[in-house]
């Protein structure tokens, strides 16, 4: 049996039949004819594989391997036009949905990885990123007078950095709306930035049985209620237990909460945090806030390594489609890297599939051989170095 393609194989670890099922719940083949919207995914994840800045490049680099298409997956022919069109047209939330499905596939493979600290609790992360639009072009992204922009965001799992929870709005909507509709899970840790700080939201929280650590802000009406001894030489100040005194916030939370203060004598900076959890040492506190920065490596990891800052279509629907499906390419590469135990980083193994989607060779080879060229370049810088 032939090789299929490289492209093939990286889209083979979705499952079809699932994909089917996201497309029948919300009717997207209905009287289709041909380019369906698994046409439209393989499309779209293509260009996001392949690094695709523009529709006509997209069908021009097809067409010019058009005998291998087929194999490839696609039933209809791609076409610019028809692409725009469902872009613009098919519900965004069969791809929302698909990704979905891709999450809780990678969260079980990535179940085991390490986390930078010893804790049996799942810690996420939460926060937004802008992007950027033209204004003339995206009219209905309400950001700013002169400006147009959405907000990205995001709940990342830190153990495997996988995005469990994704959302998109204008660029207007505050962040801390989002704690709203955020899925909380009992016993889990949340860590936050002081833009999401709001009684009234953080109190739900405690009912659902979950945990947050999030940044405080300077002007916080309390009182101390206890204080425990800190080792000042780590870097603590204070570990204390309080009790709010703003007229509205004692309202929005009557409960106890901890309040950790932390030096950073790097930056030359005080960092005070808040929690509801008293079982975590301060320091930890303090470290499950400093692993928060892995989400700000994931944003700038995807902005620049997937297509989500210039888009293929000016709706609001082909603007969640190719996000949605920009995350669905970064969660199969995931997916890859695990499934074939693959020693590249992402990033390095998104630049192999780039160069070589139409070639029909393994994975599992065709990253044996990139390691082999890697090693073999190592040795040669060493041994050109060493006559210096």
């Amino acid at each position: 049996m032939a090789t299929p393609t490289v492209f093939s194989q990286v889209l083979s670890l979705g499952h079809h039949e699932t994909f089917h099922r996201c497309v029948e719940r919300y009717r997207g083949d209905a009287c289709i004819k041909s380019f369906t919207c698994y046409d439209q995914w393989l499309a779209m994840a293509f260009a996001q594989l392949t690094a695709r800045e523009s529709l006509r490049d997209l069908e021009a680099s097809l067409s010019a391997r058009r005998s291998l298409l087929y194999q490839m997956g696609f039933r209809g022919r791609v076409v610019r036009s028809t692409l725009s069109d469902a872009n613009e047209r098919r519900d965004w939330r069969i791809y929302a949905d698909w990704a979905q499905t891709l999450i809780k596939r990678a969260r079980k493979l990535y179940a085991a990885e390490p986390f930078a600290l010893e804790l049996d609790q799942t810690v996420y992360a939460l926060d937004a990123t802008v992007i950027d639009l033209c204004l003339s072009l995206f009219p209905w992204a309400h950001f700013r007078s002169a400006k147009a922009a959405i907000k990205l965001h995001t709940l990342l799992d830190l153990r495997g950095s996988i995005p469990i929870f994704v959302t998109l709005t204008e660029g207007a909507v505050h962040e801390v709306n989002i704690l709203d509709e955020l899925p909380l899970e009992a016993g889990a840790i949340y860590v936050m930035d002081r833009g999401y700080l709001d009684f009234a939201r953080l109190g739900r929280f405690n009912q659902m049985g979950a945990f947050f650590v999030i940044r405080g802000k300077t002007n916080l009406k309390f009182y101390v209620v206890e204080s425990r001894p800190v080792d000042p030489s780590s870097g603590l100040r204070c570990d204390q237990t309080i009790r709010l005194r703003g007229f509205y916030s004692k309202q929005d939370y009557s409960q106890s909460l901890r309040r950790v203060r932390y030096y950073d004598a790097e930056h030359s900076r005080s960092l005070v945090f808040l929690t509801n959890h008293f079982g975590l040492s301060a320091i930890q506190v303090c470290e499950v806030y400093r692993a928060r920065w892995q989400i700000e490596l994931f944003f700038k990891w995807i902005k620049g390594h997937l297509r989500i800052r210039s888009f293929v279509g000016t709706t609001e629907n082909a603007v969640r489609i190719q996000i949605w499906t920009a995350l669905s390419t970064y969660l199969l590469v995931a997916i890859l890297k695990k499934t074939l135990k693959l020693k590249p980083s992402l990033h390095e193994i998104l630049q192999v599939i780039s160069v070589t989607p139409f070639e029909k060779v393994p994975i599992p080879e065709l990253f044996a051989r990139f390691e082999r060229d890697s090693l073999t370049t190592e040795i040669t810088l060493d041994d050109s170095n060493s006559l210096f």
